[in-house]
């Protein structure tokens, strides 16, 4: 009877507009949060390097070759390119300065030598469990991270030799070895190697910074270490400007870390785009919708003090009001959900389609945003009809 006095019979075009606005408002709010989440984590796991990060080092050019430019960095260089404001860091890729081989030692597996190149970087440049990467001098093994080249090129040997080939989990538990030695040879020592990781990223093979140092300290002939390559981490989104920078001071990658974060600052930016437009919208929505219950209460004067005369509490008018607009709020809430739902049918495909391979699960973030824009709602819904039916009273 009381919703029949108070809302029937009222213009309803105000209305209509907000929840229209809010139902769309609501659907691309989940929608570009849920896949702004998705992007970012685009390749995460994927690979041993952390997100938004390249390996870089300066083009060789006939000048070069000839010994009229460096190709390493200096100190000068590489606190220039921090400084920049799109960069968040730039570490030096730290290379031996003296001479490693490299060999299987496990009876279950045939003898491979080969010389090799190895480096090390900042652990923070790497997603890989840091209890699994140390070393000291008189640990079992060395921690390694290897190209996955490299397990191409084992299997490619395994395979020659008659010898079934192996998978990543099974080249983890293969034993190797370490021969360090100095220019001459006169001095040699062997430490054992296990794998801990593979990347498509990084041509060398990975250790620790302190199994580094120990080789560097001991073997080394004394010749100045030169920084070749640099890891650069680059601010979500701007991955143009990283991209630009690179160009201007003649610095190169490997084309598909360009892509991927290309690819991410790209996708990302748009999404960011739809959240604002979203949240704008969801917003204005939401206020016309408050106006709206201002607006029927004004209109609902004269019923609101005719209600507390005839002995209706306040706060049971006030809830009336905040019910009746939490209800409407909670229908448009559930459609945006539902067709959040179909959109992320199409999108997945799409991006799967197109070799965007993303997380398919609903993303937390996603839904508490709209948990944080029902709350909001409530609250301010809640008030607003406190302040008109209390300004009656």
């Amino acid at each position: 009877m009381l919703n029949k006095l108070l809302f029937k019979n009222q213009d309803k075009k105000q209305l209509i507009i907000a929840i229209i606005g809010a139902f769309m408002g609501i659907t691309f709010l989940i929608t570009s949060i849920h896949y702004l989440i998705r992007v970012n984590e685009f390749g995460e796991g994927a690979d041993i390097l952390g997100p938004n990060t390249i390996i870089v080092q300066k083009k060789v050019s006939n000048s070069s070759t000839l010994g009229f430019a460096r190709t390493d960095f200096s100190k000068n260089e590489i606190q220039k390119i921090k400084d920049k404001p799109f960069i968040h860091d730039v570490k030096p890729v730290i290379a031996n300065n003296f001479d490693v081989s490299f060999e299987t030692a496990d009876p279950l597996v045939p003898r491979f030598r080969s010389d090799v190149f190895i480096q090390t970087v900042d652990p923070e440049f790497l997603d890989v469990d840091l209890t699994n990467w140390d070393w000291k001098e008189g640990n079992d093994f060395v921690p390694m991270i290897m190209p996955r080249d490299f397990l191409v090129m084992l299997n490619t040997f395994m395979s020659a030799s008659g010898i079934p080939q192996i998978s990543d989990d099974l080249a983890m538990d293969i034993k190797f070895k370490f021969t360090l030695s100095n220019n001459s040879d006169s001095e040699k020592e062997w430490v054992d190697a296990r794998i801990v990781g593979f990347t498509n990223e990084v041509a060398s093979i990975l250790v620790p910074e302190t199994f580094m140092t120990y080789g560097n300290n001991k073997f080394s002939d004394g010749t100045e270490q030169k920084i070749t390559q640099v890891m650069i981490s680059g601010e979500e989104s701007e991955f143009g400007l990283v991209e630009e920078m690179l160009e201007k001071r003649g610095l190169e990658t490997k084309n598909s870390q360009m892509v991927v974060g290309r690819l991410k600052s790209m996708v990302g930016t748009l999404f960011l785009v739809v959240l604002g437009i979203s949240v704008i919208a969801v917003f204005v929505s939401g206020l016309v919708l408050i106006q709206y219950m201002q607006l029927l209460m004004t209109r609902n004067s004269y019923e609101v003090r005719t209600l507390m005369r005839m002995g209706h509490h306040p706060k049971k008018i006030i809830r009336m009001f905040f019910l009746y607009f939490v209800k409407i709020f909670g229908v448009v809430a559930g459609l945006g959900l539902i067709l959040f739902f179909i959109f992320k049918f199409f999108l997945d495909s799409m991006f799967a389609n197109g070799g965007l391979y993303i997380g398919t699960s609903v993303t937390i973030g996603s839904i508490s945003a709209l948990l944080i824009a029902y709350a909001l709602f409530a609250f301010a819904s809640y008030r607003t009809a406190t302040k008109g039916i209390f300004n009656e009273y």
